[in-house]
C-alpha cells in the first residue's frame, strides 16, 4: 500500500481550459488525472451529435490531451479516469487506440465503463414496472417518453475500481457520478471495503471539492481580490492518505489561491441537504467535515462520516419541450425606455393578431430592469435613459409559429418608435428547449460493463 496518493482535477466541464490537464500532469507528480466533462444538459448535447454522426458523442477534447499525456501514462504510470465519454466512450476509445499506436505506445491498455445509457431500454423498463416517475412532479416518464432525448444511470465508482484492478491506464466512462471518479483509485490504492461508509464518504467528498477544476483553486471565489494570479491558475489536487484523511494543495509556482475558504466554498457547492448528500456509493454527512489551513495553499479535511448507500441510482433524461427564441434592439435617448416599452407591446400585440401558439412572452429592458422584474411606472417611462435594450424571449410547442415570430423582430425598426440603434446577429431562429427529468431507478434494473483494451 502506498503512504498516500495524489489525484489531480483537470476538468471542470466540458469546454473548461484547455492546458489545465496537461499542465496538471506535466508541472509535478500525480499518481491519477481525473476529468469531469459531464453536466446534464451535455448528455443530450452529446446524443444530438452521435445522431448526426455515429463517431461522435464523447468530449472530443479528452483525446487531444491523452495525445499530449502519453508520455507520463506510458513512462511515469499517471492513470486517467474521466466520464468523457458520454453516450459514445467506444468511439472515445477507439481515437486514442489509433493515437496510441500510430506512437508507438504499446502495452497501454484503455478500459470503457458503459451500461449508463438506457435510452433505448426505456420501452422495456416501463413494461417492467419501472415508471421512472419524475422527481419533481410525480409524473411516469411514459408522459415524454416519445420527445425524450436522452436517459442515462449515475453508476457510482465500482465499475471503475474494477477497470483499475485490470490494469487500466485509461478509463473511459459514460455517466458515472463526479465523486466516484476520484473515490475509486482511494480504493483501489488504499483496499478500502465498499460498505466502510465513512472512508466511502471521505472519497466522495475529495471527488465534490475536485469535480469543478479550478472552483476549488480560487476560481470564482467570493474574495477574488485574494488570489494573486488567475492568468496562471492551478487546479486543485487531492493528497489522500489510508487513513481518511486528505489534503488539498496544488502544483509549486501555479496561480489561484487553496485555502479553508476556498475549499469551503466549494463543499457548498450544489449539495441540499448536508447531513444527506446521496450518492450510488454512499449518503455523505457534510456537517461531519473538518477543513483547516495547515500551510500555503494546503487545507486538510478530516473527520468525514457517512451513512448506507439507497437501493436506486438516480437517472438523468432529457426531452424536447418545445421551442424558444430570444431577440433584442437597442434604443436610444431621447425616451428610450418608452420605445423600447412601446416595441415590446407592438411585437406582442402582432403575435396575437397572427394568431401563433406562444406559451410564454417576457419582456426584459437592460439598463433599466434587465436582471429584476420591476414594473416599468409613468415617472420611470419619463426618466431619460442614453439607450435601452429591449431583449424579448418567446416560447412555445410549434417551431414553425416561433420562427415566424422571429420575422417580426428586424421590422420593427421602420415600423415602430424611432431610435433603434443596434440590432444583431441576424434574423432569431428557434431552437429545441431541453426539459431535466430527473427519476430513480432499482439498482436491480441496470448494471455497469466493463471492457478492456490493449495495444499490442
Amino acid at each position: 500500500m502506498k503512504e498516500f496518493i495524489r489525484i489531480a482535477s483537470g476538468q471542470g466541464f466540458w469546454g473548461d481550459l484547455p492546458n489545465a490537464p496537461v499542465n496538471q500532469v506535466k508541472n509535478g507528480p500525480i499518481d491519477y488525472l481525473v476529468m469531469d466533462y459531464l453536466a446534464e444538459v451535455t448528455m443530450s448535447i452529446m446524443q444530438k451529435q452521435k445522431m448526426k454522426n455515429p463517431d461522435w458523442g464523447y468530449a472530443r477534447d479528452f483525446v487531444g490531451v491523452i495525445d499530449q499525456i502519453l508520455p507520463e501514462i506510458s513512462e511515469k504510470k499517471v492513470k486517467v479516469i474521466s466520464n468523457a465519454g458520454g453516450v459514445n466512450p467506444l468511439a472515445c476509445k477507439d481515437e486514442i487506440l489509433k493515437i496510441a499506436k500510430r506512437k508507438g505506445y504499446t502495452g497501454i491498455k484503455v478500459a470503457v465503463v458503459d451500461g449508463d445509457n438506457i435510452l433505448d431500454d426505456i420501452d422495456n423498463l416501463i413494461e417492467d414496472g419501472h415508471q421512472l416517475k419524475n422527481m419533481d412532479t410525480g409524473e411516469p416518464i411514459s408522459s415524454v417518453k416519445d420527445q425524450l432525448l436522452s436517459a442515462n444511470v449515475y453508476f457510482g465508482c465500482r465499475a471503475i475500481v474494477e477497470a483499475l484492478k485490470l490494469g487500466a491506464n485509461v478509463i473511459i466512462t459514460g455517466r458515472v457520478t463526479d465523486t466516484g471518479l476520484t473515490l475509486a483509485p482511494m480504493i483501489h490504492e488504499f483496499g478500502w471495503n465498499f460498505d466502510d461508509f465513512d472512508k466511502m464518504s471521505v472519497g466522495t467528498i475529495a471527488g465534490h471539492i475536485l469535480e469543478c477544476g479550478a472552483q476549488a483553486s480560487g476560481g470564482n471565489f467570493t474574495d477574488w481580490e485574494k488570489v494573486e494570479d488567475f492568468t496562471n491558475i492551478g487546479f486543485p489536487i487531492v493528497e489522500a492518505y489510508p487513513n481518511g484523511e486528505f489534503f488539498v494543495t496544488k502544483h509549486e509556482g501555479t496561480g489561484g489561491l487553496v485555502s479553508s475558504q476556498t475549499v469551503k466554498e466549494q463543499l457548498l457547492y450544489e449539495i441540499g441537504d448536508p447531513k444527506d448528500y446521496i450518492t450510488p456509493d454512499v449518503v455523505a454527512d457534510f456537517t461531519s467535515i473538518h477543513v483547516e489551513d495547515v500551510g500555503s495553499n494546503r487545507v486538510k479535511v478530516h473527520g468525514i462520516t457517512g451513512a448506507p448507500d439507497t437501493e436506486f441510482y438516480k437517472v438523468s433524461a432529457s426531452y424536447n419541450d418545445g421551442y424558444k427564441l430570444s431577440a433584442t434592439l437597442v434604443y436610444s435617448w431621447p425616451d428610450a425606455l418608452k420605445k423600447a416599452v412601446k416595441g415590446a407591446e407592438i411585437l406582442e400585440e402582432r403575435a396575437k393578431d397572427l394568431g401563433l401558439k406562444i406559451n410564454e412572452f417576457n419582456k426584459e429592458f437592460v439598463g433599466f430592469n434587465g436582471t429584476t422584474e420591476k414594473m416599468a411606472t409613468e415617472n420611470d417611462l419619463n426618466t431619460d435613459h442614453d439607450e435601452i435594450q429591449m431583449r424579448i424571449s418567446i416560447s412555445g410547442p410549434d417551431k414553425r409559429d416561433i420562427d415566424r415570430f422571429g420575422m417580426e423582430v428586424a421590422p420593427l425598426i421602420l415600423t415602430g418608435p424611432s431610435g433603434v440603434t443596434g440590432f444583431a446577429g441576424g434574423r432569431p431562429k428557434a431552437s429545441e428547449v431541453v426539459a431535466y427529468w430527473p427519476a430513480l431507478l432499482s439498482k436491480k434494473a441496470v448494471k455497469p460493463r466493463v471492457n478492456v483494451f490493449e495495444i499490442n
